[in-house]
């Protein structure tokens, strides 16, 4: 039996990316747009049929696919194919399942961009052969994605795993982007940690901060944190590790709630400052677990981690 071809999507509310890969996990063409947000509930989805209809290698030909998966920005509306008033894309519903079958005579299947992920991660990266196994982004937001007994978790609406909404601080200092209280996102995403920074400084004596390079910004980026924390500057140290004993609240909520046997963790935080993220996540878990602390890595699928659980969503849908 020959190899099978698909073409993975991972749509965001800033880029789309497209890919065509195979069974195996072998990307053999991509292509990224910044996202058309302008043009209507519709225009997604012809943005992302004209990209796969561009994509040109050797002699393949469109027909010779068998399907395209999506890993989309949520939230979701898995029974009518769509998006439900998602982040950063400003309409009430985007269709994406039918308008883009339609138009390609192609299978088309949607998830969340971190169940997809998980799905990439399952059969294409670390998590292969595990029936246990939980993916963890930080990023612009925080978010999930499971397996559990081999089976993924998608809930009513296809928005299972949205651990960013895990309560990590009880008294509410910060707001999160839903509008709730005290939650992990609110506090640990790249979006999010410029106002944790803000908050950290408010609880510092005026000495202490004008001796850190963090005094120099009125707004401190999650950028300008981790790179003033690897120059060595004490206060960014002290606030990284403040971050990092909430991600491991939230890490072990996951691993409680879960009981993965692997946690991979992805998201451009994470990918882009390893050591400073993870390092405090695997230190701090245990004092707040319950449930034996799992082995925790990151993702060797890197960025393109979502992409991949896309194609697998069509090449391996038999086997979710």
């Amino acid at each position: 039996m020959g190899r099978r071809l698909a073409f993975g999507v991972d749509l965001g509310g800033t880029n789309i990316r497209v890919v065509l890969g195979d069974d195996r996990g072998n990307i053999l063409a991509r292509i990224s747009e910044r996202t058309e947000i302008d043009k209507g509930p519709e225009g997604v989805s012809r943005q992302i049929i004209r990209m796969i209809r561009s994509i040109r290698v050797g002699g393949f030909k469109l027909e010779n696919a068998v399907g395209v998966g999506i890993g989309s920005t949520g939230p979701l509306d898995l029974k009518r194919g769509g998006l439900l008033k998602p982040t950063n894309i400003p309409y009430d519903f985007v269709p994406l399942v039918e308008p883009i079958s339609s138009a390609l005579g192609l299978e088309t299947r949607l998830l969340n961009d971190c169940s997809a992920a998980v799905m990439g991660e399952r059969f294409f990266g670390a998590g292969r052969g595990l029936e246990n196994l939980a993916y963890i982004t930080i990023s612009t937001g925080i978010g999930g994605g499971v397996y559990v007994d081999g089976h993924l978790l998608l809930g009513k609406d296809g928005n299972a795993a949205e651990i960013g909404h895990f309560t990590v601080d009880y008294d509410g200092n910060l707001i999160c982007g839903c509008g709730r209280r005290g939650h992990w996102e609110a506090y640990c995403s790249g979006k999010n940690i410029p106002k944790y920074v803000e908050l950290a400084l408010k609880r510092r004596s005026r000495e202490e901060v004008e001796r850190s390079s963090l005094s120099k910004r009125l707004r401190v980026s999650a950028r300008y944190l981790y790179t003033a924390a690897k120059e060595g500057d004490r206060l960014a140290l002290q606030i990284v590790e403040e971050i990092g004993k909430l991600n491991a609240v939230g890490f072990a909520c996951v691993n409680d709630a879960y009981d993965p046997e692997l946690i991979t963790v992805g998201g451009s935080v994470t990918l882009n400052n390893k050591k400073l993220v993870m390092e405090p996540i695997k230190r701090y878990i245990g004092e707040h677990a319950r449930n034996r602390v799992p082995k925790i890595m990151v993702t060797p699928l890197g960025e393109d981690i979502v992409l991949y659980g896309a194609l697998a969503l069509i090449l391996h849908q038999d086997e979710t």
